[in-house]
């Protein structure tokens, strides 16, 4: 791929050039050449490898673990994947701003790809050899930050390169195997679940295979002769890394907002998928991995559904947020749904209906949040990583909220209707924050 000449550093520029150069960063748009095919396909693929590898233990893989571990505390899932959620929130956006500043002939992005890949190998080696719920969180923290950081690198990946009429497109692809990966993971972990090490590591695999075809085939332009920014990396810059002022970008904070409230409802639900399913269909947690599959596969068509159709609409029409609030809408008619369901089938159908949302809700968020990202040219690792606070901080505060909320008037079990009601309130929060305070997207 052909770069044109990097601009000048902002930090290079006087204060009051600084000052006016944020304040009309959101509203700057280069205009970058359309990606190839090439670079879009090998994307897909390295996006679905890495969910299978990350998502497939949140869905399934941890829990089975947790109970083998702590029979009967099932509260300590939420617990744990909240502490891999806080992991990714302090490293994110920190290894985000560590690539905007690699100099290197691989590139900016491309020596923490290969790093992240590693680390998180190692992680769910870690998780399938785990003797104690402690030893299994650690797993699950360095997981976060290896994976994790491969997730927000290819999100930075795509502000680099993607002009804006490529961005729905672009995002309705990686949203359908984002769905599709955790169905994939699941029907491993299913078929694994005999085997500890084999039910993490397989998909770790598919993960590692997928990052090899996208570092070795994705040519990223040597980066050495790149200005570096005039400040140094201490204290001080690896503490910007972890703010913005919403001031003069303020519609990367309200998409920043609607985006947490949305997971934040999304998790309280997905995190305990498993234990609901157990709870509803009365059956051991390990023998619902199947239900757990057919769930997700019955939602495949309906995720590939609003995916495509909101991420190709949008760009065609050029109109993002009312894709995101019907998204919202309808992911949360699908929580109600299963909150009150008396019967697998119905079940089913709310699952359904929240993967339909799900998918329509988060490939037009990307897009919204690509559109709207600030200093695209020298900052979009650190960036990238901000926004994926809105996941990550979601991840880590939903699950520990949610065992409480569990045990509100529950006589004994598990209210799992009053959490899949708060779940649907967030969503609808979400998307309605977004489509009616983000103002420079249509």
């Amino acid at each position: 791929m052909t770069l044109s000449p990097p601009p000048a550093d902002p930090l290079l520029k006087a204060p009051a050039e600084q000052d006016s150069l944020e304040a009309e960063q959101d509203s700057t748009e280069q205009d970058f050449p359309e990606a190839d095919k090439s670079y879009v396909w090998l994307m897909v693929l390295a996006v679905f490898g890495v969910f299978m590898a990350i998502v497939t233990p949140m869905a399934i893989s941890l829990a089975i673990r947790v109970d083998q571990l702590a029979p009967g505390h099932e509260e300590y899932l939420g617990y744990l994947t909240g502490a891999g959620g806080v992991t990714a929130i302090l490293t994110a956006p920190l290894l985000g701003m560590l690539s905007d500043r690699t100099r290197s002939r691989l590139g900016r992005r491309r020596p923490l790809l290969i790093a992240g890949t590693a680390v998180g190998l190692v992680a769910l080696l870690v998780m399938a050899l785990a003797s104690t719920v402690l030893v299994l969180a650690l797993g699950w923290m360095l997981a976060q930050v290896g994976w994790g950081t491969v997730l927000g690198l290819l999100t930075a990946s795509q502000a680099d390169r993607l002009p804006e009429e490529q961005r729905g497109r672009v995002a309705a692809l990686t949203g359908v195997v984002q769905q599709l990966a955790p169905v994939s993971g699941a029907l491993l972990a299913g078929a694994l679940s005999g085997s500890g090490l084999l039910m993490f590591l397989v998909p770790g695999a598919v993960g590692a295979v997928s990052m090899v075809f996208f570092v070795r085939f994705v040519h990223e332009p040597d980066s050495r002769d790149l200005p570096l920014p005039r400040e140094r990396l201490g204290v001080r810059a690896l503490a910007a890394a972890y703010v913005f002022d919403p001031r003069r970008s303020p519609d990367f904070a309200w998409n920043w907002l609607g985006k947490f409230l949305f997971m934040f409802g999304l998790t309280l639900t997905s995190t305990f998928t498993a234990f609901f399913l157990a709870a509803r269909t009365g059956v051991g947690v390990k023998d619902v991995a199947g239900t757990v599959a057919v769930l997700g596969g019955a939602g495949v068509f309906a995720t590939m559904l609003g995916a495509i159709g909101g991420g190709f609409l949008s760009d065609r029409l050029r109109r993002r947020r009312v894709f995101v609030l019907i998204g919202a809408c309808v992911f949360a008619t699908g929580a109600v749904t299963m909150a009150l369901a008396p019967s697998l089938p119905v079940i089913i159908a709310g699952a359904v209906l929240g993967n339909l949302g799900l998918g329509l809700f988060a490939t037009v968020d990307q897009a919204v949040m690509l559109d709207v990202l600030p200093e695209r040219e020298t900052s979009a690792g650190r960036y990238s990583g901000i926004y994926g606070f809105s996941t990550t901080l979601a991840q880590g505060l939903a699950p520990l909220i949610a065992p409480l909320v569990l045990l509100i008037a529950a006589d004994g079990g598990k209210n799992y209707t009053l959490l899949y009601f708060i779940a649907a309130t967030f969503t609808l929060l979400g998307g309605s924050v977004i489509a009616t305070r983000v103002k420079s997207v249509h």
